[in-house]
């Protein structure tokens, strides 16, 4: 069996993110195709069409932003049907070029709210796994081009997640495709990782050292990861996370938690402790830089 870690991120232009977001979902590979055909009827359930086919994608910008709670509550709920007809009927006027109506507006912004709800809880059902690494903007940078600590503790969480769950499988992790020459140093970095560190090497035994890169417009997990990857940096909240979260997205904040893979990890020593698939990452410099 394999375990696919389809990998995005959000906040990485150090703008207007509270927080820069490795995040990955991990699926089974027998339950890929699946959840990719249930999301697709959740799609056409929730607004009369797809509303990714083509060129489009589920981007979390466009779907979670403010205006959209904001249009989401300017009326009462229109109920599943109703909902569902004026959500195809904006969408047709935009292509149109036409003004959509009021209730055009309310109902497709309802539409987005309650179908991501129901992406994160297919997710649940299919025991889909969220992963992400977590930097605050201020996290002093890395001089070297060696691979930074949000992808290694990424890794290292696949890992731990593969050595409890997947014993007779490898990981393979999938990546949103950056523009070539991000690409590039990305593959060399985690080449350089795998084959050269003693940690890297040992975890290679589990996962694929050498990455696949897709675009995400055609890779409907990779859009699920951009859609954590959102969430986690603007509405998920814990231990050192001290920026303020949106209160409006508490609700899939806490959907995108109940994904989470914990375990317990034990040293040399006998001592425990516990280990969550997401990791807060104060400063992202290796040990010699910070020293």
């Amino acid at each position: 069996m394999s375990y696919f870690l389809f990998v995005d991120e959000s906040g990485v232009d150090q703008q207007e993110s509270p927080y820069e977001v490795l995040a990955g979902v991990l699926v089974r590979d027998q339950d890929l195709w699946p959840l990719i055909l249930d999301i697709t009827k959740a799609e056409e359930s929730y607004f009369g069409r797809r509303i990714s086919a083509g060129p489009l994608e589920l981007k979390a910008k466009k779907l979670l932003k403010k205006k959209t709670f904001r249009l989401a509550s300017q009326m009462p709920p229109l109920g599943a049907s109703g909902r569902k007809k004026q959500a195809r009927l904006c969408l047709e006027k935009g292509e149109r070029g036409e003004p959509p109506t009021r209730s055009e507006l309310t109902g497709l912004a309802q539409a987005k709210i309650a179908f991501v709800k129901r992406v994160f809880t297919l997710c649940a059902e299919f025991q889909v796994r969220a992963f992400a690494s977590i930097v605050p903007q201020t996290a002093p940078r890395p001089a070297s081009s060696f691979l930074r600590k949000d992808y290694t503790y990424l890794f290292e969480r696949f890992f731990y997640f593969l050595q409890e769950y997947g014993r007779k499988g490898i990981g393979v992790v999938v990546f949103d495709e950056l523009e070539r020459s991000r690409c590039h140093i990305l593959h060399d970095q985690m080449s350089l990782y795998f084959k050269e560190t003693a940690t890297g090497m040992q975890r290679a035994m589990r996962i694929l050292p050498e990455p696949l890169f897709v675009h995400s417009e055609l890779t409907t997990a990779v859009q699920l990861a951009d859609l954590v990857a959102y969430i986690v940096s603007w509405g998920v909240r814990f231990g050192p996370m001290v920026a303020p979260a949106r209160d409006e997205l508490r609700l899939l904040a806490k959907l995108v938690c109940n994904l989470r893979y914990r375990t317990r990890r034990q040293d040399r020593g006998g001592d425990e402790w516990t280990v969550w698939s997401f990791k807060y990452i104060g400063d992202l410099r290796p040990g010699e830089e910070r020293e």
